[in-house]
């Protein structure tokens, strides 16, 4: 094997590609190997030199194995996997970023064959390369490498040709470059182009692909260039491909990678993640508690101090108890207390400034920027409740419940409404029938005493009770307090008037049904429980009695029946009849209280045995017409069933027709004696007899229904039956009926009655308004006189007697009728005699009228009532219709009122 360094170009092997680095890349080593072949790595120690700042995935160099058979397959690994990978090709990347220490970094790098297991290791020392400070050529340093050959068998040669591939050290560009541009960086050449016409290009991001046109290539001298400043923040390195090619296009060498790495600038100041961070540290927390962590990004390199970051605290407020309360971790920038003190009853908030610095805090060359940390003081239980006094009082009135008799305060300095604030309060004396209990007003944080149980006055006067109160959660330790406080509440219970109470409550009597009325039941009375007030006794009344059989004597509370006590009562519900009783007394305010009295009512036998049903139908032979019927006995055993039915002797077509047997206790059957009985109903007398002691029996009526059958026993002849014979309901409902008919005249004639009299009242009653001589009055046609109607003339005959008008009951007077005055006393004139003829009657009267002195200037006869003082109208006999005519003057009809406008308008109307 023989190596040739900084040779011409004329002297590598066809396949390789030269690097040439204007100013920056010196002459590349190449290495060629005889055709010996030994399989395995050709060195057991390689050294290479690579930048101090490693980028994950970035290619670092080649490992070149020597297999001697073409078919093996090799397996490469790294004893450190977490930091570098060798991939199939034997090229060794970086799995991660970091920064190579000054120390040369070793690993070993193995391969295994895949089929024999067979393995082979070969260690790799890795060399940091000095800084980069420049672009001269001398400043630069060669990257040796190591070159992993592959095998190519032609006709199944033994020989083999070994081809060589080349790793270009990556090239390393600045950022922020002000150029001139295009900038040139390198220059790729092959040695076949002494023979060839060859065309240079460079393929991938950057060149060909977005972001493109950032990096060129001369196609005819191979010089690659970049156009324009770089930015590290946006793209850290740059993964090329150089091509070779003739002018057909083929290619003439295997394509060399070309990594660009962009070297950071410090251009980027620091930025929190947040312009204000808050915190938390409780109370009285040592020193070296932790508190919070703020965080400052910076967009340059993290692995050189254009990225590395130092935090420190500007300034602290306020300043007390020390203005040193804090410190943060430079580096991590976690914050921490240094000092004790921290109270919140004193101090509740801090406010930090925060600086952040780049270059690892060089104040001189780095960049800085700042935040606020905001750190609340959290609160501790150190400070116990204590009460504001050490006797609390209230008062409640006797049996009263959930009523809040006193109100214990206390203060509290913790945070309002936390736990270390909340008060919890509890009884330690005073309270042995648990009758109060101490709730917590949560806004007020007050103890409300509340009564749970009712009190008794007469039991209890008064209560002194001892309370403590402390906090939800425990004192701090190491607090000097004693954790709870302690406190005397006085209470004083009040008389009030309390409800008597009867005893027992309810009280339960047995008693025998039948008790008559009038005997004394029982002695129902109540108690009083207020012993220390002046009360008259009680009093009693009944307040429920729902058959209304029993009273109570108010004073003494004896209680007897106003009625027979009947078990068999709708008011009775199994046995017992319940009545409530009222005990008051005269208390302010007055007091009552109930009592309820339970009778047990015991059975006695004064129930006879009834039929059940009351109708039944049967047919009208023997066969069949079995019908079965029913006992009911209101009394219960003993004096009820089993009952004996029998029918009685008379009359005796009832036992010649009918027989009855008793088939159980209850239950008998009535059916036909003779083989055909005529269809109609029948009335059945059945005797039921109890087994009480004595018996007790009665003869129901059955009412048969006997019909014509069909051969299913099915009454054929219902209807007729029916119609033949009503029942009791029927007839009832009839009678109903016409009752109520009667009814609906009756009224109606009287309604008639009193109509006919209230009309005639009103034609009597008339106002003054009404008066007759102000009304135009229509009469019928009076026909053609006197001699064709058939009058009953006696009616207009004169009574022998006139009724005095002093003996004239004093009512409601007609206004026509004669006022009753003193008159001068004239001689009686003689009575008219009884003329049977109307005409002889009239000419009596008027002879009489004549003739006596004492007659009123009125054209009338005196049978007549009178009918008024004066009339403008004058005398009737004054009017001549014959001689009037059209000379007579109806003007004063127009003053008479609007009675009288239709006249007016037919007489005063002029010749209109």
């Amino acid at each position: 094997m023989c190596r040739v360094a900084g040779a011409p170009p004329r002297i590598l092997p066809p396949l390789a590609l030269m690097l040439l680095a204007a100013l920056q890349q010196a002459p590349i080593k190449a290495t060629c190997e005889d055709m010996s072949c030994k399989t395995g790595f050709p060195e057991d120690v390689h050294s290479a030199v690579v930048s101090r700042s490693v980028h994950g995935g970035q290619p670092l160099l080649n490992v070149r194995f020597q297999s001697c058979d073409g078919n093996k397959k090799i397996h490469f690994g790294s004893s450190e996997p977490e930091d570098f990978r060798v991939g199939e090709d034997g090229v060794v990347y970086a799995e991660r970023s970091f920064q190579l220490s000054a120390e040369p970094t070793e690993f070993v790098v193995s391969a295994q064959d895949k089929e024999t297991q067979q393995e082979w290791q070969m260690r790799v020392k890795l060399t940091p390369e000095p800084s980069f400070t420049g672009a001269s050529e001398k400043d630069q340093r060669k990257i040796e490498e190591v070159i992993f050959p592959w095998q190519q068998y032609k006709h199944s040669s033994p020989l083999k040709r070994q081809k060589r591939d080349w790793v270009i050290p990556p090239i390393n560009l600045p950022e922020n470059s002000k150029g001139p541009f295009p900038q040139e960086l390198v220059r790729i050449r092959s040695d076949r182009d002494k023979s060839l016409s060859l065309r240079y290009s460079v393929t991938g991001p950057g060149a060909d692909q977005p972001p493109t046109g950032i990096f060129i290539i001369n196609p005819i001298s191979g010089q690659l260039s970049v156009t324009k400043p770089l930015d590290r923040e946006q793209i850290a390195s740059f993964h090329l491909r150089a091509h070779a090619v003739d002018v057909n296009g083929n290619q003439v060498e295997n394509p060399i990678d070309i990594v660009i790495n962009v070297i950071d600038m410090n251009d980027n100041r620091p930025e929190f993640l947040h312009q204000v961070w808050n915190g938390t540290v409780p109370e009285g927390s040592k020193p070296g508690t932790y508190v919070m962590t703020v965080t400052a990004i910076d967009a340059d390199d993290p692995n050189t101090q254009n990225g590395m970051l130092r935090y420190r605290i500007l300034s602290q407020a306020p300043s007390s108890p020390s203005p040193n309360m804090f410190t943060i971790n430079n580096e991590t920038g976690d914050i921490i207390t240094v000092a004790a003190g921290l109270d919140r009853e004193k101090v509740q908030q801090y406010t930090l400034i925060i600086q952040a610095t780049d270059m690892e805090g060089n104040p001189t060359y780095g960049l800085s920027n700042t935040a606020t940390a905001v750190i609340a003081v959290t609160d501790v239980n150190d400070n116990p409740p204590e009460f504001t006094a050490m006797t609390f009082y209230g008062e409640v009135p006797e049996n009263r419940v959930d009523v809040i008799v006193a109100n214990l305060t206390v203060t509290d300095k913790d945070q309002p409404h936390t736990p270390a604030w909340n008060a919890m309060y509890r009884m330690t004396g005073g309270d042995p029938t648990g009758r109060f209990t101490i709730l917590t007003d949560p806004n007020s944080n007050d103890g409300l005493v509340t009564v749970v149980k009712p009190i008794d006055f007469e039991t209890n006067r008064m209560f002194v009770l001892t309370v403590a109160a402390e906090n939800q959660v425990p004192l701090a330790k190491g607090i000097q307090h004693p954790p709870q406080s302690t406190a005397t509440v006085s209470i004083t219970v009040i008389d009030v008037n309390e409800s008597p109470y009867f005893v027992p409550n309810p009280k339960l009597v047995r008693q025998e049904e039948g008790l008559l009325a009038g005997s004394m039941l029982t002695t129902f009375t109540a108690q009083d429980p207020d012993r220390y007030m002046q009360q008259t006794s009680l009093r009693y009344s009944k307040l429920s009695d729902p058959a209304n059989w029993l009273k109570i004597d108010p004073v003494n509370g004896q209680i007897t029946t106003t009625a027979v006590l009947d078990r068999e009562s709708i008011y009775v519900q199994n046995n017992m009849y319940n009545a409530t009783f009222l005990a008051s007394d005269n208390g302010i305010p007055p007091m009552s209280g109930t009592g309820t009295l339970q009778i047990y009512l015991l059975d006695i036998n004064d129930n006879a045995p009834q039929v059940h049903p009351k109708e039944a139908t049967t047919c009208e032979t023997l066969q069949p017409n079995a019908i079965n019927i029913t006992a009911v006995d209101p009394d219960i055993d003993p004096n009820a069933g089993p009952f004996a039915f029998e029918l009685p002797d008379t009359p005796a077509s009832i036992k010649r027709n009918w027989t009855i047997v008793r088939i159980s206790g209850d239950h008998a059957q009535l059916s036909l004696r003779i083989r055909f009985l005529e269809a109609g109903i029948y009335d059945v007398p059945i005797v039921i007899t109890d087994s009480g002691n004595p018996h007790a029996s009665s003869t129901s009526l059955l009412k048969v229904k006997v019909c014509q059958c069909d051969l299913n026993g099915d009454c054929t002849d219902v209807d007729r039956i029916v119609g033949a014979g009503l029942g009791t309901g029927a007839i009832i409902a009839i009678l109903l009926c016409i009752i109520i008919l009667l009814i609906l005249v009756l009224m109606f004639v009287v309604w008639m009655k009193r109509r006919d009299k209230e009309r005639q009242a009103k034609q009597l009653l008339i106002d003054p308004e009404d008066d007759v001589r102000d009304n135009i009055l229509k009469y019928d046609e009076e026909g053609g006189g006197e001699e064709d109607q058939d009058y009953d003339l006696s009616q207009l005959q004169q009574p022998d007697t006139v009724e005095p008008d002093a003996i004239k009951p004093v009512g409601i007077r007609r206004l026509d009728e004669r006022p009753i005055h003193a008159e001068p006393q004239y001689p009686v004139r003689s009575a008219a005699p009884h003329p049977g003829d109307i005409g002889d009657f009239i000419n009596e009267g008027l002879k009489a009228a004549d003739n006596d002195p004492t007659a009123p200037p009125y054209d009338s006869l005196l049978v007549f009532d009178y009918e008024g003082s004066g009339s403008t109208a004058g005398s009737l006999s004054s009017l001549n219709s014959s001689s009037s005519g059209g000379e007579q003057d109806y003007d004063y009809l127009n003053d008479w009122g609007p009675r009288f406008k239709k006249l007016a308008d037919m007489y005063g109307g002029g010749d209109d």
